[in-house]
């Protein structure tokens, strides 16, 4: 079993080959632009994992975890535009540097592009991964129109956060496992837990990623600390907060959401660690850890061959960055 950083050399090596035509220019340039600014690419390694847990890499886990990491981008350039959002990865996003309307096309093209590939594996699989892609897609779509659904209501519960977050984030880690698995000839039994895995490690990595915003370290984390605070996020923190205060915290907090005055973040800061927000966070993010981990440890095949995806976990779960 290869590790998860010896994954990614042999994958980034693979991607670097140009998926699209040179014309026209105008489509095609921005996707390169796109593409070319990177990324972690958890979840086309993660499809390359799911497939050696069970067997040697095949060539058309290449193909599947290429499509992944299409789609994937493709959601990207559509977020960026329903985010007005303008940096990706302290670079411009490509309907700032170039408009809406080729973002979105660039978008789309890289969705039919992640199909050409799938289209490449062997026929005994195709339908499958075919259906478990479809279905993923949709599910990705609908959490980001929850999400934005969201923004516009006064209360949240935890409840509804958490099965946003499953669809949004979640379910395409757990895809991204399960096609590999595929692929590596599983068995149903062990198909199913490790998208249980997958699902449960994405929302454990959600409220790492929620807590790292609002108490991570500037100089760690990357960036200014409580950006989801300043824009009144409903985050696991915010929801938890707005949960458990009492009723003048709860009335400051709300205040605070609507005034947005220049010592928000610290305030509402001193509202989450006096309702312990920190360290039920970290609480609930273990106990999706344990959740992952238990569906790992159930997947019958021998330990070792567990180890990368365990030492990933605790390293997207545990991260300071």
């Amino acid at each position: 079993m290869q590790s998860f950083t010896t994954l990614i050399d042999q994958f980034n090596k693979h991607f670097s080959e140009s998926h699209f035509p040179s014309k026209p220019a105008s489509l095609y340039e921005p996707c390169d632009y796109f593409l070319g600014i990177g990324g972690k690419r958890i979840r086309p390694v993660l499809c390359l994992m799911g497939n050696e847990l069970f067997d040697d890499i095949h060539i058309d886990a290449f193909a599947v975890a290429t499509a992944i990491e299409l789609f994937h981008n493709f959601t990207l350039v559509h977020d960026d535009i329903m985010d007005n959002a303008s940096l990706r990865r302290g670079m411009q996003t490509v309907h700032v540097k170039y408009n809406s309307s080729t973002a979105l096309l660039a978008g789309d093209v890289m969705m039919i592009r992640a199909y050409e590939y799938l289209n490449t594996i062997q026929p005994n699989h195709l339908h499958r991964i075919i259906k478990l892609f479809n279905t993923t897609a949709k599910e990705v779509c609908e959490g980001q129109q929850m999400d934005m659904d969201f923004e516009k209501e006064a209360a949240v519960s935890l409840e509804d956060y958490i099965h946003m977050i499953g669809l949004k984030t979640s379910v395409l880690l757990a895809a991204s496992l399960q096609m590999g698995a595929i692929l590596g000839g599983a068995s149903e039994g062990n198909l199913n837990h490790i998208y249980a895995f997958g699902k449960n490690l994405g929302i454990a990595f959600q409220i790492q990623d929620d807590y790292l915003d609002a108490f991570g370290d500037p100089q760690k984390f990357g960036k200014e600390v409580g950006g989801d605070i300043k824009q009144n996020k409903k985050t696991f923190l915010l929801l938890h907060a707005l949960e458990t205060a009492n009723d003048q915290q709860k009335k400051e907090l709300l205040e605070l959401m609507e005034r947005n005055p220049i010592d928000k973040i610290e305030k509402v800061l001193s509202i989450y660690k006096a309702c312990s927000v920190d360290e039920w966070a970290l609480t609930l993010k273990n106990n999706y850890l344990h959740t992952a981990l238990q569906h790992l440890d159930d997947i019958a095949v021998v330990s070792s061959r567990k180890k990368p995806l365990q030492e990933l976990a605790a390293y997207l779960v545990q991260r300071d960055v």
